[in-house]
């Protein structure tokens, strides 16, 4: 199996994740906190470990410490004596005096661990996607097809191809083509409606990627990147296969988000409140791994008329408190208060969030640690929101960390 195999596993976890700004303002974003109790890279680590992978490289830079400390805390779990481990490795300037200048610049910058460890095959994966994948099938497959490189793809409308790596592919599922970002993406030969795009996720021989990241390194005109650089360049040249992408997830739709922006975000936690939410967190034998403190359970307090402490249609973390306030269709994650007679709705409220009494507060996300004052509307009235809140194209209001009035 994979172990066997000496597979290197390198997870890109350096973003900065502008377009999730203000949730990214402090933390990069695999560490943004998603689903009540996990942070966004929880996924592709559980990924990683569900699937038998058991030397890990977590690669960080921007705005890491809250990365660090929740790998730290959360997937200390293995045992060098083993020859098991899940590293954190910062931006070091091994090799010259710049940080990380793309994806494929953090491998180049990183080659002194793959002589280290010299591994067959690499796996690199983007550490802010969810979704639920066993590896191990791409690992087959890429054998079989004797590949040097195997990019894992899934379907998406054309709509929405453009903010993706498009591939084009032959009978044998082999790359012809790739263009990173389209203006005009070549859609699928099956359906015309939809693309075959690159989830970020790249099984390279060792041998091949250290060939071509060194090329690219010497290129002064390259942005340094496996999407818009070294993979269009090793088309042709090298033997590039697409793998269709096998969920996990156990459910009618495969599931796989990017959720790179305010919106994909906030419809992501959105989901999970639903009757039969596509994401399944419930699946005992695909368990999602992440660091849970030790927390007093869920308590609602009053029973009574309109000071009454209810939740409806939510997910609730440990440590939290309904006290006398209402709560619908909402993601509450450890140590949220709701005082009474506030309203919580179609919300997403992280860690340690104190909701004073009569506030109203929907369509709303609130980063942690922030106390909101009694009497407080937030969610009804756009114009006065954006006077204070960052406010998305929908009309999503986003708290930030710590916000004061």
């Amino acid at each position: 199996m994979p172990e066997k195999e000496k597979i290197l596993t390198l997870i890109l976890a350096g973003g900065k994740g502008e377009r999730l700004y203000p949730l990214t303002r402090d933390r990069a974003k695999p560490s943004v906190p998603f689903g009540g109790i996990y942070r966004i890279i929880d996924f592709t680590l559980s990924n990683a470990i569900n699937s038998g992978l058991r030397k890990i490289y977590v690669l960080i830079q921007y705005k890491s410490y809250s990365l660090q400390r929740h790998i730290r805390e959360g997937w200390n779990i293995f045992s060098r004596e083993l020859g098991e481990f899940i590293d954190v490795i910062p931006a070091q300037m091994r090799i010259g005096t710049d940080w990380y200048l793309g994806t494929a610049d953090s491998v180049f910058q990183n080659i002194y661990f793959l002589n280290q460890e010299k591994p067959d095959l690499v796996l690199i994966l983007s550490g802010d996607h969810i979704y639920k994948m066993d590896y191990r099938r791409m690992i087959e497959f890429h054998k079989q097809k004797n590949a040097d490189l195997t990019i894992s793809v899934f379907d998406v409308p054309v709509q929405e191809a453009k903010r993706f790596g498009v591939l084009e592919v032959n009978e044998r599922q082999e790359v012809i083509s790739f263009q990173e970002k389209p203006e005009n993406p070549v859609h699928s030969p099956d359906n015309p409606d939809m693309c075959l795009i690159s989830m970020g996720i790249y099984l390279f021989n060792t041998e091949t990627l250290v060939r071509r990241i060194i090329e690219d390194a010497k290129k002064p005109d390259s942005s340094h990147d496996f999407g818009k650089d070294v993979i269009p360049a090793m088309i042709g040249k090298d033997r590039v296969f697409a793998f269709p992408f096998t969920d996990e997830n156990r459910k009618e739709t495969k599931y796989w988000k990017d959720i790179g922006t305010i919106e994909a975000y906030y419809e992501a936690n959105m989901d999970l409140v639903s009757v039969e939410p596509v994401l399944n967190l419930y699946d005992t034998e695909w368990p999602i791994r992440t660091f849970q403190e030790q927390l007093p359970p869920v308590k609602t307090v009053f029973s009574l008329g309109e000071r009454t402490g209810m939740v409806l249609d939510s997910i609730i973390g440990g440590g939290c408190i309904i006290s006398g306030g209402k709560v619908y269709r909402s993601v509450l994650s450890p140590w949220v208060r709701i005082n009474s007679y506030a309203e919580v709705s179609e919300s997403i409220l992280l860690d340690r969030v104190n909701v004073g009494r009569y506030c109203k507060i929907r369509r709303t996300i609130i980063d942690k640690n922030v106390v909101v004052p009694p009497g407080t509307i937030i969610g009804y009235d756009a114009s006065e929101d954006k006077k204070r809140f960052v406010v998305s194209e929908t009309g999503i209001v986003v708290v930030p960390k710590d916000y004061q009035w």
